[in-house]
């Protein structure tokens, strides 16, 4: 491994060191062997990401890193602002809006006031038959009366916003720059607000006609009238609606299309009116009315919010708390709060995210524009693990699920027994080893003079050395002539013998496995033993029974999928060694056994073809399983038992077992039980030539 890295700013150009496949199985593979399940071991892993553990390589950060960069993306946003008066830009344009008309009422004044100029006799100006003509004293009078009147209808206006917009709306300008900003403003504000529960609602009231009230308010009050039947548990027909009303909701295809459209308008004003206190919402609240500038409407659309909130899960907007200096004004308010809103549905998104698949749904430009490029990069690499498992061949896909073909569960295997071997002590295998002679297999390090009938596993050096050691060749080494060769100088390897052996693992799948941390121990013994047998004895036999309230063969390439049955009760030994006879009955191998992992003694046995299940265990079922033993002991089967459980009944029975079948007994934890298992089961299969 890398000790040293040298690290420089990150500008794009960088290649980042893939992922492998064979990496991504073995990180994979204690997840499988606790749950089995490949899909939910891979979503686990892209939850939680990968580390390298090497300096010159960029770790892969998962789900819940990006929902973590999301979450601090939030908080701050929430502490830069603040919700102060979202409103003031808005009063204060309208003050402005005030003050022109003002000035403007009062220019005229002036102007009308004014008496007129004598005309310049040497000037070249109009005929004085073009001459404005002498100020009428009445017209005078009406204009200060006009005035007057205006000049009070602006000094009546409510402090508040929306009535403000009100009496403006009912205002007669008589200055035409004011006017004009003032139905810019609303034109402005009915975007940005009324927009946000309906789109394109602000043109629909542009130059509003009774007719066009009407039809806004049947839009609005047809809508409601579908969410109420969802609501009521119905599955409405939205076609007739969106052929009436469709240019509201572009690209809508059904009524889920428009709840979606709806909940993301809708949700930033409802958010942004939580998160104010009780006198900003209302004078908020004020200001939508104004702008609707119809009683019918609003109600409509009140209700609409409050079906649409009553409809979704979450609700529809939550109150947001920020705690910053910038102050927003209602346009900045609207545009954080859809950004937060944004960032809440991309989280939960995320979070919901219950198959690799569901990748593929994520918005990556969305993603970029609420995090940064580096976490649509990072949703890439995770979104190309499920890939790069299938062209390696270690998963193939049934539709939308997941599994692990053959090749998949031997990789898992074998990591599995690297990490079981990786454990042991380097002299481990050592005090197993039996001294008796045997003829045949595995090739040793150490030599012996050869015998007749070894295999001729020649060591040339120490064949060469033996014979020049002898007079008669040192002589003819020396004068450069043939050395001699002589039986006594011929010497072999030894080698170990191979035994060939049929196997049957009976797992425990009781319930109490599971509780008491056994079970997943326990499968990693069968799949390492699988692997260390069909890697290196594949003349050998292994078949796995798993027994609960009854038995039931496993196929060895199931085995790193296999889950618990957390509602089996019961262990039936009996079964499990009456299956396991029948099935070793088909092989004549040299070394028939039984290796029994449990961690209770047997609660189940069979009996006239039913399972008779009593807890504490009775007589009768420690006989009936005892009598399957000595079954096997007849058939010349051995039983070896591993407990994981120190408990004395378990330590009795087993007792028994070993008793009558002549087989060993061990107790082991389970962190130990596959180093007891695959220590003693090799130490059985090798036996030194002598």
């Amino acid at each position: 491994m890398a000790r040293a890295a040298r690290f420089r700013q990150w500008d794009g150009s960088q290649t980042l060191p893939e992922l492998e496949a064979d990496e991504i199985m073995d990180a994979l593979a204690d997840d499988l062997m606790a749950e089995g399940d490949i899909s939910g071991a891979l979503r686990r892993l892209m939850e939680r990401g990968w580390h390298s553990g090497d300096p010159t390589r960029q770790d892969m950060r998962g789900l819940q890193d990006l929902i973590e960069r999301l979450r601090q993306q939030r908080q701050e946003l929430l502490d830069r602002y603040k919700l102060g008066d979202v409103l003031s830009d808005v009063r204060r344009q309208l003050d402005e809006i005030v003050g022109t008309e003002r000035h403007g009422i009062e220019r005229r004044l002036d102007e009308a006031s004014a008496p007129a100029r004598p005309a310049d006799s040497g000037s070249k100006g109009p005929s004085s038959s073009e001459k404005a003509p002498p100020p009428n004293a009445q017209l005078r009078s009406m204009l200060r009366d006009m005035a007057a009147r205006r000049l009070d209808q602006l000094d009546a206006l409510p402090s508040e916003v929306g009535g403000r917009i009100r009496g403006l709306q009912e205002y007669d300008f008589l200055e035409p720059e004011a006017r004009d900003r003032f139905n810019e403003l609303v034109s402005k504000l009915q975007r940005q607000v009324l927009d946000q529960y309906v789109s394109g609602l602000s043109e629909a009231i542009k130059g509003i006609t009774p007719e066009d009230l009407a039809a806004n308010r049947e839009m609005v009050r047809d809508l409601n009238r579908l969410l109420q039947e969802r609501l009521a548990g119905g599955e409405p027909d939205a076609s007739e609606f969106l052929e009436k009303h469709g240019r509201f909701f572009p690209g809508a295809q059904n009524l889920d299309d428009v709840i979606e459209q709806l909940a993301e308008r809708m949700a930033a004003m409802q958010s942004l009116l939580r998160s104010m206190t009780a006198e900003q919402r209302a004078e908020l609240q004020s200001m939508v009315d104004a702008l609707l500038r119809d009683d019918r409407l609003r109600w409509d659309l009140a209700q609409l919010a409050a079906t649409l909130d009553e409809l979704l899960p979450g609700g529809l907007g939550e109150r947001f708390r920020f705690g910053g200096d910038e102050p927003l004004g209602l346009d900045g308010a609207l545009q954080q709060m859809a950004r937060l809103q944004a960032m809440e549905g991309m989280e939960t998104q995320l979070e919901s995210i219950g198959a690799p698949g569901d990748l593929a749904d994520v918005d990556r430009a969305k993603l970029e524009e609420l995090v940064d490029k580096d976490a649509v990069r990072d949703l890439e690499a995770l979104d190309d693990l499920a890939r790069r498992l299938e062209e390696a061949g270690y998963l193939t896909r049934d539709g939308e699920r997941l599994e692990l073909t053959p090749r998949g569960s031997r990789r898992i295997g074998q990591k599995v027994l690297d990490d079981l071997f990786a454990r042991l002590r380097r002299d481990a295998f050592g005090g197993h080893r039996a001294n008796r002679a045997g003829r045949g297999g595995e090739r040793d390090e150490t030599t012996k003079p050869y015998e007749f009938g070894d295999p001729f596993h020649l060591e040339l050096n120490r064949t060469l050395w033996n014979a020049l050691s002898r007079d008669e060749n040192r002589e003819a080494a020396h004068d450069g002539r043939p050395i001699r060769l002589a039986p006594p100088d011929f010497e072999v390897f030894r080698t170990e013998e191979l035994t060939s052996a049929s196997t049957v693992l009976l797992v425990d799948m009781s319930r109490s496995m599971l509780l008491r941390g056994c079970f997943v121990a326990a499968k990693k013994v069968a799949v390492a033993l699988n692997t260390l047998i069909r890697t290196q004895f594949p003349r050998d036999h292994l078949s796995v029974i798993g027994f609960a309230y009854y038995a039931r063969e496993i196929r060895p390439e199931a085995l790193a999928e296999l889950s618990w049955h957390g509602y089996e009760y019961g262990t039936n030994l009996q079964h499990g060694l009456m299956l396991a006879r029948r099935i070793l009955a088909r092989h004549r191998a040299g070394n028939r056994e039984i290796v029994v992992i449990t961690d209770g003694e047997p609660t189940a046995h069979f009996e006239q073809g039913q399972v008779e299940f009593n807890y504490p265990p009775t007589r009768r079922t420690i006989q009936e399983t005892l009598r399957e033993v000595q079954r096997c002991t007849r058939e010349g089967i051995t039983i070896n038992t591993f407990m994981l459980e120190r408990s004395r009944s378990l330590a009795e029975f087993v007792a028994l077992i070993t008793r009558l079948n002549r087989g060993r007994a061990f107790y082991a934890s389970p962190e130990h039980l596959g180093e007891y298992v695959l220590v003693d089961f090799v130490s059985r299969r090798t036996r030194k030539v002598s």
